[in-house]
């Protein structure tokens, strides 16, 4: 009578209704305590119904073979590199996110309230005739149809965005490299229009994704993607599925998937639709996705176009995270009153606006404890982070088949284009059949897929030299010189130190165009964010370090953001005290 009891009253007395994904691997993970292995003896049926307790079965056996990969694996790290410039994996540096004072947070909305008050009365005049209407705007013969715009974002973009729009969408003329070369204009109508007098400004460059400074019009990419415009052309000029893929693609193909030590890879020729065209091919609408909050926008597009049920969790939050998988699996999907097929959380690796790095360790401990798929979108940290640049499963010492859908980018770190998703066999070769990309976009350019074949293959080391290992160290130094000379100088910065974004919050809407354009009075091309990629009150700017850039451009660049800082009275941080002799080297 009490085991029956004691049947009826366990957390486990669901998982029978669940679905279960049954997959047979050489390794498994042991994922319960003692307490469930006690509960399988005691209950063969559940046994047979979820491969959660046949891991916990499996623990013992395991625990040899894991010891003999641990040594395995550490005898090849000797032999590569016993040096982790990032230091111990237990002592990882932190996300931060320093908060501002309430005092702060209402001058900043007053900030706000005051430009809108403007922008209404500027909207008046320009009603009646006063200054001319240069916006776009609805026809008013068609005032009875569905409006093309919506009123609050045109409302901004003709008296907010156009006042500030010099600092953004600057025309280059050079490669993104430690310097660009910006191609010079001025307006005289309120930035509605310009005009280019036909000259330039080179810049130091602190606002591209150029981690590893392979950004460059010589050296061996260069002269390798040029001598293959020679042997295959420029482009394919057809689809996938029509004349098939480029031999460089295929090489690269079989290089990506050795690089992150998965059984196969697939590449893409645009890194937006990596992410918004193949998740449809995932999840569906018996499916449920767990997304980050801050998930880049490919991605919340995915999301939407694969009709699945979407659930947000706070950015990098376990605790808001497994809540949400426990209520999808003990409740269902309240649409149809049946539990979800499928379950796939979607993080990335660096976060792009706030410079933090994902707990991937929890975020897999979560995923194998409730049966759960795991997307990665390492667009920011494939080749910046890890010690031979493999990204945060590297970083964090992670098995990269521990992560169902391993995604990431040619445009940061390779200085390429396009987009890859590695994994397993059967997934890849799953989206070379379903996916649209392979009907309606043509495939990697050539030229494109050598540059990112020979960089990865200098990251490799394979090229020979030791040039690969020394841009991912010295990217590594120029990150944590750089955030925290920020901090001790008394301005606030997110995220981690270990990460190549940076992120300084300067709030008010007013600094973006005084930051934006101060800065590049002083030669510098910098990065500035404000509503409605940020939030209101959480205007930033954002600084991309890379390898190629010197001590000395750093420092120019340090000491041109302390200026201005004293200038706008922008150092917001309360604990610089913590920083102030603390001796930061390079």
């Amino acid at each position: 009578m009490t085991s029956e009891v004691a049947k009826r009253n366990s957390p486990f007395r669901f998982l029978h209704k669940l679905p279960i994904r049954l997959t047979f691997t050489e390794k498994k993970s042991p994922l319960l305590i003692s307490d469930l292995a006690k509960q399988r003896e005691e209950n063969d049926e559940l046994k047979k119904r979820t491969h959660i307790l046949e891991c916990a079965w499996n623990q013992e056996h395991d625990d040899d073979e894991e010891e003999e990969e641990v040594k395995v694996d550490q005898g090849s790290e000797e032999t590569t590199s016993s040096h982790d410039i990032y230091g111990d994996v237990g002592k990882r540096a932190p996300n931060e996110f320093e908060k501002i004072d309430r005092l702060t947070t209402i001058k900043v909305y007053i900030a706000w309230l005051a430009l809108f008050v403007f922008a209404h009365i500027r909207e008046y005049v320009t009603r009646f005739g006063f200054v001319k209407d240069l916006s776009s705007k609805e026809n008013a013969k068609m005032k009875d149809f569905v409006p093309l715009f919506s009123d609050f974002e045109a409302f901004y973009q003709r008296n907010c965005y156009i006042k500030v729009r010099d600092v953004f969408e600057r025309p280059i003329c050079s490669v993104p490299g430690a310097t660009v070369d910006l191609v010079d204009r001025v307006s005289h109508d309120g930035n509605w229009t310009y005009e280019y007098p036909g000259t330039r400004t080179n810049v130091i460059n602190v606002g591209s994704y150029n981690y590893l400074g392979f950004a460059q019009s010589a050296g061996p990419c260069a002269e390798q993607s040029a001598s293959s415009i020679d042997r295959e052309g420029l482009s394919c000029c057809t689809t996938v599925h029509e004349r098939g893929r480029s031999v460089s693609q295929a090489k690269l193909e079989k290089l990506v998937a050795e690089f992150l030590g998965v059984e196969d890879a697939i590449c893409f020729s645009m890194g937006f639709a990596t992410n918004s065209m193949n998740a449809p091919c995932l999840v569906d609408k018996h499916s449920l996705i767990i997304s980050d909050k801050y998930n880049h926008a490919s991605l919340i597009l995915g999301c939407r176009l694969s009709g699945a049920s979407t659930k947000v969790f706070e950015h990098n939050d376990m605790e808001s995270l497994e809540r949400i998988l426990r209520d999808a699996i003990a409740y269902g999907n309240p649409k149809t009153h049946r539990p979800y097929k499928k379950i796939l959380i979607i993080v990335e690796g660096i976060y792009s606006m706030e410079g933090s790095i994902c707990n991937l360790p929890g975020i897999i401990a979560l995923k194998k404890k409730y049966q759960a798929y795991l997307y990665l979108d390492e667009a920011h940290s494939i080749g910046a982070m890890g010690k031979t640049g493999k990204g945060v499963v590297e970083y964090w010492g992670c098995d990269p088949k521990d992560v169902d859908i391993l995604m990431g980018t040619f445009t940061k770190s390779f200085g390429a284009a396009g987009g890859y998703i590695a994994g397993s066999k059967r997934t890849v070769d799953h989206l070379r059949a379903a996916s649209p990309t392979g009907y309606y976009s043509s495939p990697m350019s050539p030229p494109i897929a050598q540059q990112i074949y020979t960089s990865m293959s200098i990251i490799m080391g394979k090229d020979g030299t030791k040039d690969g290992a020394q841009r991912i160290e010295r990217l590594a130094r120029n990150s944590h010189y750089f955030r925290m000379k920020l901090k001790q100088n008394g301005f606030i910065v997110y995220g981690s130190n270990d990460s190549p974004v940076v992120p300084m919050l300067i709030y008010f809407p007013t600094m973006c165009g005084f930051y934006g354009r101060e800065m590049l009075a002083r030669n510098i091309g910098c990065v500035v964010v404000s509503f409605p990629a940020t939030h209101m009150t959480e205007g930033r700017v954002r600084f991309c370090i890379s390898a190629a850039h010197t001590k000395e451009q750093l420092d120019e660049v340090l000491e041109t953001v302390n200026l201005l800082g004293s200038m706008s009275r922008s150092k917001f941080s309360k604990r610089s005290h913590l920083y102030k002799n603390q001796k930061i080297e390079w």
